[in-house]
């Protein structure tokens, strides 16, 4: 009980997850609009608009920032760390959710993959454009910042 005590007055851990649970809603409610469909799978799935990696790792920095200060060897993993996460999730994670995208055309578009005993789609939304890293970035700031100076008043 103390441990997750310690962890609720973490509040650079707070905000991180917070930014992070903004970030899901939004999917899902962008979702809804665009698609009308209710996933709130969404949530938790990877890829999408805005990119809750980007929002929880930007909302993490700027909280550390604040806690440690910006010429604080943490803040600065931090920001190493953040750079890191997006070009993952722009780069590497957008190309194989392009790859996944041809693939499954191509398993349902010709006999070619008969012999293989697939169960499902390949996931196409993994990764990010650089506009769903970029609001997901301006999300975690927003978060952090709102919670920085209107809850915890620091």
């Amino acid at each position: 009980m103390k441990y997750i005590q310690l962890l609720l007055n973490n509040y650079c851990l707070i905000i991180a997850a917070t930014a992070w649970l903004v970030a899901g809603v939004l999917k899902v409610i962008i979702e809804f609009i665009v698609h009308r469909t209710i996933s709130l799978m969404r949530i938790l799935g990877a890829g999408g608009m805005p990119s809750s990696h980007t929002a929880t790792v930007v909302a993490l920095t700027i909280a550390l920032g604040f806690r440690n200060g910006i010429d604080s060897s943490i803040f600065a993993l931090a920001v190493i760390f953040t750079i890191i996460v997006i070009h993952d999730a722009v780069g590497v994670r957008q190309e194989t959710g392009k790859q996944a995208k041809v693939l499954n055309q191509m398993i349902f578009d010709t006999d070619l993959f008969s012999n293989f005993d697939l169960e499902k789609e390949f996931k196409e939304y993994v990764g990010h454009t650089p506009f769903q890293a970029l609001v997901g970035a301006i999300v975690g700031a927003i978060v952090a910042l709102v919670m920085i100076f209107c809850v915890y008043k620091l």
